[in-house]
């Protein structure tokens, strides 16, 4: 049986990154968690792990260690027009939700995967 985990993330403002992570994963708030200094988000399914923010006075200075691939295009085999379609309009949602794109990465002829930036300036990708 696998371990029940939660990811956890330094903030300067946890409740932007918790409404910016909801959006981009389709979790939401987790009931009953009330801490004025984090925020805490749960896949409404049970089948993810929980991510928590926790606010740090510090800000970021560095690339991350650890970064969240959010993954659209399901596994493979993939119809590799579609898959496109799927990341480009996930990355303009994210853009729409305070996101900035870094770069696209081709796989050969194909988009591979874009390199966005999250409200807070930490590195993820879309594929």
């Amino acid at each position: 049986m696998a371990t029940y985990w939660t990811l956890g993330c330094d903030a300067s403002d946890p409740d932007l990154l918790a409404r910016f992570w909801s959006l981009a994963l389709g979790y939401v708030a987790e009931p009953g968690y009330d801490d004025p200094e984090g925020a805490s988000i749960v896949d409404p399914d049970g089948r993810g792990p929980a991510i928590g923010f926790l606010r740090v006075p510090e800000g970021k200075t560095a690339k991350n260690r650890v970064h969240i691939d959010v993954r659209v295009a399901g596994e493979p085999p993939w119809d590799m027009a579609d898959r496109e379609r799927l990341i480009r309009t996930k990355v303009a949602q994210l853009v729409g939700g305070g996101a900035t794109v870094v770069r696209e990465e081709s796989y050969g002829p194909h988009l591979g995967h874009v390199v966005m930036l999250d409200p807070e300036g930490n590195e993820f990708c879309v594929a």
